[in-house]
């Protein structure tokens, strides 16, 4: 079969995609601007991707479209399924390869929010400390997170695995599915009752925006909110506004409406304030998380090619 990876710059430099050419023709792009996701796609059997954006607009017909599209994630959101279907174009994704590596990202935020790290660590940096007569520092104040309430929004592979640590530091822990179960809670309560808030749930029409202005009214002032799931599951304005306006205590994010997001995006006005921490959609992406990427998708492949029916999404 011959492939064609888009963008394996995505991937990380450090993952060795030999495996992909043992067995099969392989093309490899480090990145692929959206003008010539077509032609690149052209004359290839299966294209694997991470980032790119695949649509009506870039996808080939016919003859010249792949059979396979491999997605490096579990979500599938920058993929057009309604146009692959008209097209008989299959889509696999990989499931579960990342939930240890987000998790620990996200609780590694958390942490470091409900504990100022930021303002902590700046103060040794800056000088400030050495050059001070106070053995210790302890403003801003901060709390154990033993006394806290976490509520979880999406309660998936990830957000279980967040659930369960959260558990084990202590944390009330409160969650709510898009399916309720009749343990979970609804989101006006979840934001209410929350002291953390972090987001798992996946980009739909019904999510898109779900956390905006008038959500982040009903959630406790002083709230910890750290987004894993996609930019444009919040209002980032209202978040942006809400943390200038202290209504928000902490901001925590990995995923963006626009990646990388640009210096006109809600968030680079903020990214240097010291209730916020940035981070550049790195939290799927350790080692041994891509590893098992990889792995995945080289068996998503060979099921394909043998027709059977592996982590099919369309």
């Amino acid at each position: 079969m011959k492939i064609c990876v888009l963008d394996a710059a995505t991937l990380g430099e450090d993952l060795d995609l030999s495996p992909l050419s043992a067995v099969h023709e392989v093309t490899i792009y480090q990145q692929t601007p959206p003008p010539l996701v077509r032609e690149r796609i052209v004359g290839h059997d299966v294209v694997i991707i991470n980032k790119v954006k695949l649509n009506r607009d870039t996808l080939p017909e016919g003859k010249d479209a792949p059979a396979l599209i491999c997605i490096c994630a579990t979500g599938y959101d920058n993929i057009d399924l309604t146009v692959c279907r008209e097209r008989g174009i299959a889509v696999s994704n990989v499931v579960g390869y990342s939930s240890e590596s987000v998790t620990q990202v996200t609780v590694g935020l958390v942490l470091s929010l409900v504990s100022h790290l930021s303002a902590y660590t700046s103060v040794t940096a800056n000088g400030s400390y050495t050059h001070g007569d106070c053995a210790n520092r302890l403003t801003p104040t901060y709390h154990e997170i033993s006394s806290m309430t976490w509520g979880i929004l999406g309660a998936g592979k990830i957000g279980s695995r967040v659930a369960d640590v959260a558990r084990a530091l202590g944390c009330r822990v409160l969650t709510c599915r898009r399916h309720p179960d009749g343990q979970s809670v609804d989101l006006d309560t979840l934001l209410r009752e929350s002291d953390i808030l972090t987001i798992h749930t996946p980009l739909t029409s019904e999510t898109r925006g779900l956390i905006g202005k008038e959500k982040i009214a009903k959630a406790k002032r002083g709230l910890i909110l750290v987004n894993m799931a996609r930019g444009a599951v919040t209002d980032e304005a209202a978040l942006a506004e809400a943390v200038l306006s202290g209504h928000i205590g902490g901001l925590g994010a990995d995923v963006f409406s626009l990646e990388p997001f640009p210096e006109d995006h809600p968030f680079f006005a903020i990214r240097n304030h010291p209730s916020v921490l940035l981070t550049p959609h790195m939290s799927w992406g350790a080692y041994e998380a891509r590893a098992r990427c990889l792995d995945e998708v080289l068996l998503n492949i060979q099921a394909f090619a043998n027709g059977e029916k592996r982590n099919r999404v369309d």
